[in-house]
């Protein structure tokens, strides 16, 4: 509806409230700060589960979950950490091969793609200052060695298997 409260676009509207998690896709502040996995929540605003992680100093924040972390897991920002599913870690540092997901495009910028469910990129090579990715899409990809990624494949992959049944449920969304 317009300022005029007149329908300007029909068809649209309704569904269930959504309350907003504020999720960080940067983690560069918490750099070499270990977190564990508290809880492993639904968030209605994306395809993914969402883990939230309580740090050594206290704090709580929202991340992106890997498929097959579990509550208890460790996991930490740092430029060169273990190779385990939902560490976010330097491109540089990380062995050819490796399933990433989270991506930054540019050094310190927070991660942009590869964020829907079920969703992954491989890291191929690491050449002078670049790193070459193949997105999901199958699209190769030059970006910069100092950006960071989570290691693993984001959760809920079964995401696009969901049938739906009838009309009324694609309303309720």
């Amino acid at each position: 509806r317009n300022n005029q409260g007149k329908i300007t676009v029909r068809h649209q509207g309704g569904g269930h409230k959504r309350l907003l998690r504020m999720v960080d896709f940067k983690q560069t502040d918490k750099l070499g700060i270990p977190g564990k996995v508290t809880q492993i929540e639904y968030d209605p605003n994306r395809t993914a589960l969402i883990i939230l992680v309580t740090y050594a100093d206290g704090e709580k924040r929202y991340h992106l979950a890997p498929e097959g972390i579990k509550v208890g897991d460790p996991v930490i920002t740092k430029e060169k950490a273990k190779i385990t599913p939902g560490n976010r870690i330097m491109l540089k540092h990380i062995p050819t091969g490796y399933n990433i997901f989270n991506l930054e495009l540019a050094p310190h910028k927070g991660g942009q793609i590869v964020r829907s469910a079920g969703s992954r990129a491989t890291l191929v090579a690491i050449e002078k200052e670049f790193a070459q990715i193949t997105l999901p899409s199958g699209e190769s990809r030059l970006i910069d060695k100092n950006c960071f990624a989570t290691l693993g494949v984001v959760s809920n992959v079964d995401h696009n298997l969901v049938k739906l049944g009838k009309a009324g449920r694609s309303r309720w969304l």
